[in-house]
């Protein structure tokens, strides 16, 4: 058996996890959940650092000792080791049944208790050995999201990413939660100034919030980011727009369904006009930015936005001049025509992680396209769509409408089934 005791945000070891620490053989932990253990002299330890040798020393253990009264090992870890924990790669090696664990508090809900806030609405996303890019896309499209930190992920380096987004958010910084000699810290901060400041490494979590938004207002029944629109491919007076000038339902829907917005994406919206398109992939949990060259367009923009309740950064400026001032996107749609249609199309498949998808009018320059997204790795698909709404006429009797024919092309790159991941991150310093 395999004992795993969650420990570090303030609570006391239980006399069942002390009885088993004092009658371990092994005892596997961050250095300095071993050092405040106070371990039995004489007991075997492995201070984690990269896993895969951790976990060679407890299997080797187990097979040396099988028969041995001092065959057990003690797991220490922080917080709740099953919550982005170590529980996972044991249960992987050794087996679920070979687990005994005993979970302490999670220092995310640590972290909301020394605000007076409610957890059950935030989104967790670890950063502890993936791109800290998730986190931050995260913390874009969502009111409340708590961030476990990670080397080169931490306060400093998610702070910076978001003063460059300009939302508005405050940065709440826990580390050393539950210190037992009193190093306990809890701050609050603006991106810039957690950009600005040195953090040690033994940051803890950092919950961002938007603070006109970080106290639900409804009872909830489903914990996490709340459940997905019950519509999408909404019609086009859901949004405010000029002169028609709005991608048409049929073409959004297509459109989303091969953008394939989700919690962690970013997505670009170009030539965005009444930003329906980044309405509805925030909608669905990504962040999108709507790039609009016309003043009244990124009015327009910010007040579909505010009447979804949705952050869509927007930025006045055409395409593709500024599209090299912004983050990278996993997905790209492309609205609109004109003869810089092909070189917008080029810049943003040479940007774009996975998808761009390009709605467009004219025939003549469907070839141009099709070849920009050649030309950066991407096979062209597309398809010429053509819809007919139903219409009333007098007499109680109904005709069909036609709507404007509207190509839509789009290239995905082939797929990486977890890009962000470290293939064996270091657990010390990990939290949970």
């Amino acid at each position: 058996m395999i004992t795993v005791v969650g420990t570090g945000t303030g609570a006391p070891l239980s006399p069942d996890a002390r009885a088993a620490l004092d009658a371990a053989g092994l005892v596997v932990g961050g250095r300095r959940h071993l050092d405040a253990a106070g371990l039995p002299d004489g007991v075997a330890r492995v201070v984690l650092g990269p896993l895969a040798p951790a976990l060679d020393a407890v299997a080797e253990h187990l097979a040396k000792r099988a028969d041995s009264a001092d065959a057990g090992v003690v797991v220490l870890a922080s917080g709740d080791p099953g919550f982005f924990g170590i529980v996972r790669a044991l249960a992987e090696r050794f087996g679920a049944d070979a687990l005994d664990v005993r979970p302490g508090a999670p220092s995310v809900a640590v972290a909301f208790a020394r605000l007076g806030l409610p957890w059950d609405d935030a989104v967790v996303v670890s950063a502890h050995g993936r791109a800290l890019r998730t986190a931050v896309n995260v913390c874009r499209a969502h009111p409340k999201t708590a961030v476990l930190t990670g080397p080169g992920a931490g306060p400093a380096e998610l702070g910076a990413a978001l003063a460059r987004t300009g939302i508005e958010r405050t940065l709440v910084v826990a580390s050393a939660l539950g210190d037992p000699a009193g190093g306990e810290s809890v701050e609050h901060l603006s991106p810039t100034e957690a950009a600005a400041r040195d953090w040690p490494a033994a940051v803890s979590v950092v919950v961002c919030l938007d603070e006109s938004r970080a106290l639900a207002p409804v009872q909830r029944t489903v914990a996490g980011r709340g459940v997905g629109p019950t519509q999408w491919a909404l019609p086009e007076a859901a949004f405010e727009h000029r002169d028609s000038m709005i991608t048409k339902f049929e073409v959004r829907a297509l459109a989303l369904a091969r953008l394939g917005p989700r919690l962690g994406d970013l997505v670009w919206d170009i030539g965005a006009g009444s930003g329906s398109m980044a309405v509805e992939c925030v909608r669905l949990g990504a962040a999108a930015i709507a790039v609009e060259k016309t003043c009244d367009g990124v009015e327009r923009i910010r007040a579909n936005a505010a009447a979804h309740g949705v952050d869509v950064q927007t930025v006045h400026g055409a395409a593709p001049t500024v599209l090299s001032q912004l983050p990278e996107p996993d997905a790209v749609f492309v609205g609109g025509g004109g003869r810089e249609l092909p070189a917008i199309v080029a810049a943003c498949a040479r940007s774009a992680r996975r998808t761009v998808v390009v709605a467009l009018a004219a025939l003549d320059r469907v070839p141009a396209v099709r070849a920009a997204l050649a030309s950066a790795g991407f096979e062209p698909e597309g398809v010429l769509l053509q819809s007919s709404r139903l219409a009333p006429l007098p007499g109680d009797v109904t005709r069909l409408a036609a709507a404007n024919p509207v190509f839509l092309l789009w290239g995905h790159r082939p797929a990486d089934p977890d890009p962000d991941r470290d293939p064996d991150p270091a657990i010390e310093g990990a939290v949970q």
